[in-house]
Protein backbone atom coordinates (compact mmCIF):
# COMPACT_ATOMS: atom_id res chain seq x y z
CA UNK A 1 0.00 0.00 0.00
CA UNK A 2 0.97 3.61 -0.57
CA UNK A 3 -0.27 5.36 2.58
CA UNK A 4 -0.54 9.13 2.92
CA UNK A 5 -0.90 10.75 6.36
CA UNK A 6 -1.49 14.43 7.10
CA UNK A 7 0.94 15.30 9.91
CA UNK A 8 0.47 19.10 9.83
CA UNK A 9 -1.08 19.08 13.32
CA UNK A 10 2.12 17.96 15.08
CA UNK A 11 3.46 21.53 15.20
CA UNK A 12 0.79 22.71 17.67
CA UNK A 13 1.93 20.71 20.74
CA UNK A 14 -1.62 19.58 21.58
CA UNK A 15 -3.21 16.21 22.27
CA UNK A 16 -3.93 15.86 18.55
CA UNK A 17 -0.26 16.64 17.89
CA UNK A 18 0.83 13.85 20.22
CA UNK A 19 -1.62 11.40 18.69
CA UNK A 20 -0.37 12.14 15.18
CA UNK A 21 3.32 11.95 16.06
CA UNK A 22 3.06 8.75 18.12
CA UNK A 23 0.84 7.03 15.57
CA UNK A 24 3.31 7.71 12.76
CA UNK A 25 6.31 6.59 14.85
CA UNK A 26 4.71 3.28 15.77
CA UNK A 27 3.25 2.60 12.32
CA UNK A 28 6.78 2.82 10.93
CA UNK A 29 8.06 0.53 13.70
CA UNK A 30 5.57 -2.25 13.05
CA UNK A 31 5.11 -1.96 9.28
CA UNK A 32 8.08 -2.83 7.05
CA UNK A 33 6.02 -3.52 3.92
CA UNK A 34 4.11 -0.39 2.96
CA UNK A 35 5.26 3.01 1.75
CA UNK A 36 4.33 6.10 3.75
CA UNK A 37 4.00 9.66 2.45
CA UNK A 38 3.80 12.27 5.21
CA UNK A 39 1.95 15.38 4.08
CA UNK A 40 2.59 18.56 6.02
CA UNK A 41 1.85 22.21 5.40
CA UNK A 42 3.26 25.14 7.35
CA UNK A 43 4.68 28.59 6.78
CA UNK A 44 6.58 29.10 10.06
CA UNK A 45 7.20 25.59 11.38
CA UNK A 46 8.74 23.89 8.36
CA UNK A 47 11.99 23.13 10.18
CA UNK A 48 10.08 21.51 13.05
CA UNK A 49 8.40 19.21 10.53
CA UNK A 50 11.73 18.38 8.88
CA UNK A 51 13.27 17.60 12.28
CA UNK A 52 10.40 15.26 13.13
CA UNK A 53 10.78 13.50 9.79
CA UNK A 54 14.55 13.14 10.21
CA UNK A 55 14.03 11.38 13.57
CA UNK A 56 12.04 8.62 11.92
CA UNK A 57 15.09 7.04 10.23
CA UNK A 58 13.33 5.03 7.54
CA UNK A 59 13.80 4.65 3.80
CA UNK A 60 10.14 3.67 3.32
CA UNK A 61 8.89 7.18 4.06
CA UNK A 62 8.78 10.38 2.04
CA UNK A 63 8.01 13.85 3.43
CA UNK A 64 5.66 15.91 1.26
CA UNK A 65 6.20 19.39 2.68
CA UNK A 66 3.95 22.01 1.07
CA UNK A 67 2.43 25.44 1.66
CA UNK A 68 -1.05 24.13 2.60
CA UNK A 69 -1.38 25.35 6.18
CA UNK A 70 -4.41 23.97 8.04
CA UNK A 71 -6.45 27.03 7.03
CA UNK A 72 -5.44 26.68 3.40
CA UNK A 73 -6.12 22.94 3.54
CA UNK A 74 -9.60 23.76 4.82
CA UNK A 75 -10.06 26.13 1.86
CA UNK A 76 -8.69 23.89 -0.87
CA UNK A 77 -9.81 20.49 0.46
CA UNK A 78 -13.01 21.11 2.43
CA UNK A 79 -14.49 23.97 0.43
CA UNK A 80 -13.04 23.99 -3.10
CA UNK A 81 -12.16 20.29 -3.54
CA UNK A 82 -8.83 21.22 -5.13
CA UNK A 83 -5.20 19.98 -4.97
CA UNK A 84 -5.83 16.52 -3.48
CA UNK A 85 -2.92 14.14 -2.76
CA UNK A 86 -2.36 11.78 -5.68
CA UNK A 87 -1.01 8.28 -6.41
CA UNK A 88 -2.04 6.85 -3.02
CA UNK A 89 -4.02 3.80 -1.98
CA UNK A 90 -5.15 5.37 1.28
CA UNK A 91 -5.04 8.84 2.84
CA UNK A 92 -5.37 9.36 6.61
CA UNK A 93 -6.63 12.91 7.14
CA UNK A 94 -6.20 15.02 10.25
CA UNK A 95 -9.17 16.23 12.29
CA UNK A 96 -9.16 19.50 10.34
CA UNK A 97 -9.38 18.90 6.57
CA UNK A 98 -10.31 15.96 4.36
CA UNK A 99 -9.48 16.05 0.63
CA UNK A 100 -11.53 14.58 -2.22
CA UNK A 101 -9.10 12.08 -3.68
CA UNK A 102 -9.18 8.79 -5.58
CA UNK A 103 -7.49 7.16 -2.56
CA UNK A 104 -9.54 5.54 0.19
CA UNK A 105 -10.15 8.08 2.96
CA UNK A 106 -9.68 7.57 6.69
CA UNK A 107 -9.89 10.31 9.30
CA UNK A 108 -9.64 10.45 13.10
CA UNK A 109 -12.21 12.35 15.16
CA UNK A 110 -10.96 13.09 18.67
CA UNK A 111 -14.05 14.76 20.09
CA UNK A 112 -17.01 16.94 19.22
CA UNK A 113 -16.24 19.83 21.56
CA UNK A 114 -16.69 22.24 18.64
CA UNK A 115 -20.37 21.24 18.59
CA UNK A 116 -20.97 20.58 22.29
CA UNK A 117 -18.90 23.51 23.59
CA UNK A 118 -18.53 25.89 20.63
CA UNK A 119 -17.58 28.72 22.99
CA UNK A 120 -14.25 26.93 23.59
CA UNK A 121 -13.32 27.42 19.91
CA UNK A 122 -13.06 30.37 17.56
CA UNK A 123 -15.94 30.87 15.16
CA UNK A 124 -13.66 29.91 12.27
CA UNK A 125 -12.50 26.74 14.03
CA UNK A 126 -16.09 25.62 14.64
CA UNK A 127 -16.91 26.16 10.97
CA UNK A 128 -13.77 24.34 9.75
CA UNK A 129 -14.27 21.33 12.03
CA UNK A 130 -17.93 21.14 11.00
CA UNK A 131 -16.95 21.21 7.31
CA UNK A 132 -14.45 18.42 7.95
CA UNK A 133 -17.04 16.35 9.79
CA UNK A 134 -19.51 16.76 6.95
CA UNK A 135 -16.83 15.76 4.43
CA UNK A 136 -16.07 12.67 6.52
CA UNK A 137 -19.75 11.74 6.65
CA UNK A 138 -20.15 12.08 2.87
CA UNK A 139 -16.84 10.89 1.46
CA UNK A 140 -14.86 9.15 4.19
CA UNK A 141 -14.45 5.40 3.94
CA UNK A 142 -13.76 4.97 7.66
CA UNK A 143 -13.77 7.22 10.73
CA UNK A 144 -11.55 6.37 13.68
CA UNK A 145 -13.06 7.50 16.98
CA UNK A 146 -10.75 7.60 20.02
CA UNK A 147 -13.43 6.33 22.43
CA UNK A 148 -16.86 4.71 22.52
CA UNK A 149 -18.14 8.03 23.84
CA UNK A 150 -16.91 9.84 20.73
CA UNK A 151 -18.41 7.10 18.55
CA UNK A 152 -21.79 7.66 20.22
CA UNK A 153 -21.48 11.41 19.59
CA UNK A 154 -20.76 10.72 15.91
CA UNK A 155 -23.75 8.39 15.61
CA UNK A 156 -25.93 11.04 17.25
CA UNK A 157 -24.64 13.45 14.59
CA UNK A 158 -25.92 11.12 11.87
CA UNK A 159 -22.88 9.06 10.91
CA UNK A 160 -23.52 5.35 10.35
CA UNK A 161 -22.15 3.11 13.11
CA UNK A 162 -20.59 0.69 10.62
CA UNK A 163 -18.42 3.53 9.31
CA UNK A 164 -16.80 4.10 12.71
CA UNK A 165 -13.99 2.13 14.36
CA UNK A 166 -12.95 2.85 17.95
CA UNK A 167 -9.17 2.87 18.50
CA UNK A 168 -7.88 4.20 21.82
CA UNK A 169 -4.92 6.50 22.30
CA UNK A 170 -2.12 5.80 24.80
CA UNK A 171 0.22 7.58 27.19
CA UNK A 172 3.75 8.38 26.06
CA UNK A 173 6.54 6.20 27.45
CA UNK A 174 7.84 9.10 29.57
CA UNK A 175 4.85 8.62 31.89
CA UNK A 176 5.89 6.02 34.46
CA UNK A 177 6.49 6.02 38.23
CA UNK A 178 9.65 8.05 38.92
CA UNK A 179 11.30 9.97 41.75
CA UNK A 180 9.11 13.02 42.30
CA UNK A 181 11.60 15.07 44.33
CA UNK A 182 13.26 16.96 41.42
CA UNK A 183 9.91 18.08 39.97
CA UNK A 184 8.48 18.97 43.37
CA UNK A 185 11.53 21.08 44.15
CA UNK A 186 11.44 22.78 40.74
CA UNK A 187 7.81 23.85 41.15
CA UNK A 188 7.96 24.66 44.86
CA UNK A 189 5.64 21.92 46.08
CA UNK A 190 6.93 21.47 49.61
CA UNK A 191 3.71 20.03 51.10
CA UNK A 192 1.52 17.05 50.11
CA UNK A 193 -0.48 18.09 47.05
CA UNK A 194 -3.32 17.19 44.72
CA UNK A 195 -2.64 17.68 41.02
CA UNK A 196 -4.83 18.72 38.11
CA UNK A 197 -3.72 19.15 34.50
CA UNK A 198 -5.38 20.98 31.63
CA UNK A 199 -5.78 24.25 29.81
CA UNK A 200 -7.36 26.85 32.07
CA UNK A 201 -10.81 27.10 30.49
CA UNK A 202 -14.38 26.42 31.68
CA UNK A 203 -14.77 22.90 30.25
CA UNK A 204 -12.03 21.69 32.63
CA UNK A 205 -14.27 22.70 35.56
CA UNK A 206 -11.40 24.12 37.60
CA UNK A 207 -13.58 26.66 39.42
CA UNK A 208 -15.57 23.86 41.10
CA UNK A 209 -12.35 21.95 41.78
CA UNK A 210 -10.89 24.93 43.66
CA UNK A 211 -14.14 25.35 45.59
CA UNK A 212 -14.05 21.66 46.53
CA UNK A 213 -10.42 21.85 47.58
CA UNK A 214 -11.02 24.90 49.78
CA UNK A 215 -12.97 22.67 52.19
CA UNK A 216 -9.83 20.63 52.93
CA UNK A 217 -7.62 21.70 55.80
CA UNK A 218 -4.31 20.30 54.61
CA UNK A 219 -2.35 19.85 51.37
CA UNK A 220 -1.85 22.03 48.32
CA UNK A 221 -3.58 22.04 44.95
CA UNK A 222 -1.25 22.26 41.95
CA UNK A 223 -2.78 23.06 38.55
CA UNK A 224 -0.58 22.52 35.50
CA UNK A 225 -1.52 23.87 32.10
CA UNK A 226 -1.47 26.98 29.93
CA UNK A 227 -3.92 29.83 30.32
CA UNK A 228 -6.91 29.43 28.04
CA UNK A 229 -9.96 31.61 28.40
CA UNK A 230 -13.10 32.11 30.51
CA UNK A 231 -13.88 33.18 34.04
CA UNK A 232 -11.14 34.18 36.46
CA UNK A 233 -10.23 31.48 38.95
CA UNK A 234 -10.03 32.11 42.70
CA UNK A 235 -6.50 32.10 44.07
CA UNK A 236 -5.32 31.26 47.57
CA UNK A 237 -1.98 30.44 49.14
CA UNK A 238 -2.89 26.75 48.93
CA UNK A 239 -3.56 26.79 45.18
CA UNK A 240 -0.52 26.95 42.91
CA UNK A 241 -0.81 27.56 39.15
CA UNK A 242 2.23 26.01 37.44
CA UNK A 243 1.61 27.06 33.84
CA UNK A 244 2.81 24.81 31.03
CA UNK A 245 4.80 21.82 32.38
CA UNK A 246 6.93 19.65 30.03
CA UNK A 247 6.28 15.91 30.04
CA UNK A 248 9.47 15.00 31.89
CA UNK A 249 8.49 17.22 34.82
CA UNK A 250 4.83 16.23 34.60
CA UNK A 251 5.69 12.56 35.11
CA UNK A 252 7.40 13.53 38.36
CA UNK A 253 4.42 15.61 39.49
CA UNK A 254 2.01 12.74 38.78
CA UNK A 255 4.29 10.33 40.65
CA UNK A 256 4.39 12.49 43.78
CA UNK A 257 0.77 13.61 44.02
CA UNK A 258 -1.72 12.43 46.66
CA UNK A 259 -4.14 12.10 43.74
CA UNK A 260 -4.81 13.43 40.27
CA UNK A 261 -8.16 15.26 40.15
CA UNK A 262 -9.78 15.76 36.74
CA UNK A 263 -13.41 16.93 37.03
CA UNK A 264 -13.77 17.81 33.33
CA UNK A 265 -17.24 18.36 31.90
CA UNK A 266 -16.46 16.55 28.63
CA UNK A 267 -13.53 14.69 27.05
CA UNK A 268 -13.19 12.81 23.80
CA UNK A 269 -10.51 10.63 25.39
CA UNK A 270 -9.04 12.19 28.55
CA UNK A 271 -5.34 11.51 28.04
CA UNK A 272 -4.21 13.07 31.37
CA UNK A 273 -6.18 10.36 33.23
CA UNK A 274 -4.14 7.69 31.46
CA UNK A 275 -0.89 9.58 32.07
CA UNK A 276 -1.64 9.71 35.81
CA UNK A 277 -2.52 6.01 35.95
CA UNK A 278 0.74 5.21 34.13
CA UNK A 279 2.62 7.03 36.92
CA UNK A 280 0.78 5.00 39.58
CA UNK A 281 -1.12 8.08 40.73
CA UNK A 282 -4.62 7.65 42.25
CA UNK A 283 -7.26 9.27 40.01
CA UNK A 284 -10.47 11.15 40.75
CA UNK A 285 -12.40 12.04 37.61
CA UNK A 286 -15.85 12.73 36.20
CA UNK A 287 -18.49 10.11 35.49
CA UNK A 288 -19.23 11.61 32.06
CA UNK A 289 -18.23 11.18 28.40
CA UNK A 290 -15.16 8.99 27.80
CA UNK A 291 -13.62 9.25 31.27
CA UNK A 292 -15.08 6.03 32.77
CA UNK A 293 -13.79 4.15 29.70
CA UNK A 294 -10.25 5.33 30.32
CA UNK A 295 -10.20 5.04 34.12
CA UNK A 296 -11.98 1.68 34.30
CA UNK A 297 -12.03 0.28 37.85
CA UNK A 298 -8.87 2.17 38.77
CA UNK A 299 -10.47 5.60 39.37
CA UNK A 300 -12.98 7.22 41.71
CA UNK A 301 -15.83 8.89 39.81
CA UNK A 302 -17.72 12.02 40.75
CA UNK A 303 -20.53 14.14 39.36
CA UNK A 304 -18.49 17.11 38.07
CA UNK A 305 -21.34 19.52 38.82
CA UNK A 306 -21.41 18.66 42.55
CA UNK A 307 -18.64 20.35 44.53
CA UNK A 308 -19.39 18.25 47.62
CA UNK A 309 -18.73 15.01 45.72
CA UNK A 310 -15.32 16.27 44.61
CA UNK A 311 -14.46 17.19 48.19
CA UNK A 312 -15.59 13.81 49.52
CA UNK A 313 -13.51 11.96 46.94
CA UNK A 314 -10.40 14.00 47.76
CA UNK A 315 -10.92 13.23 51.44
CA UNK A 316 -11.43 9.50 50.88
CA UNK A 317 -8.77 8.83 48.23
CA UNK A 318 -5.94 8.05 50.65
CA UNK A 319 -7.99 5.34 52.35
CA UNK A 320 -8.26 3.39 49.10
CA UNK A 321 -5.47 1.23 47.69
CA UNK A 322 -5.58 1.82 43.96
CA UNK A 323 -1.89 1.17 43.25
CA UNK A 324 -2.13 -2.18 41.48
CA UNK A 325 -5.35 -1.19 39.72
CA UNK A 326 -3.76 2.02 38.35
CA UNK A 327 -0.85 0.32 36.61
CA UNK A 328 -2.99 -2.60 35.43
CA UNK A 329 -5.47 -0.22 33.80
CA UNK A 330 -2.68 1.80 32.17
CA UNK A 331 -1.18 -1.33 30.60
CA UNK A 332 -4.36 -1.88 28.60
CA UNK A 333 -3.34 1.02 26.36
CA UNK A 334 -0.23 1.28 24.17
CA UNK A 335 0.79 3.15 21.03
CA UNK A 336 1.90 -0.12 19.45
CA UNK A 337 -1.65 -1.44 19.89
CA UNK A 338 -3.02 1.81 18.46
CA UNK A 339 -0.77 1.50 15.41
CA UNK A 340 -1.63 -2.18 14.83
CA UNK A 341 -5.37 -1.50 14.97
CA UNK A 342 -4.98 1.52 12.67
CA UNK A 343 -2.98 -0.51 10.14
CA UNK A 344 -5.75 -3.12 10.24
CA UNK A 345 -8.25 -0.38 9.33
CA UNK A 346 -6.07 0.68 6.37
CA UNK A 347 -5.99 -2.90 5.05
CA UNK A 348 -9.74 -3.40 5.53
CA UNK A 349 -10.58 -0.19 3.71
CA UNK A 350 -8.24 -0.85 0.78
CA UNK A 351 -9.52 -4.42 0.36
CA UNK A 352 -13.17 -3.37 0.28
Amino acid sequence: MRVGIDISQIVYQTGVSRYTAELVKYLLKIDQQNEYFLYAGSLRQRQYLRDFFNQLKTDKTILKLNWLTPKLADLFWNRLNLLPPTDLDIFHASNWALPRTKAKLVTTIHDLTFLKYPQTHTRYSVAAHTRHLNQARKYGDRIIAVSESTKKDLIDYGIAAEKITVIYEAAASVFRPIDSRPARAKYGLTKPYFLSVGTLEPRKNLKRLIQAFSALRTAQLAIAGPIGWGESLPTTSKVKFLGFVPDEDLAGLYSGAKAFVYPSLYEGFGLPVLEALSCDCPVITSNVSSLPEIGGEAAIYINPLKVSEITQAMTAIQKLNLTQKSLAQAKKFSWEKTAKETLKVYREVVEC
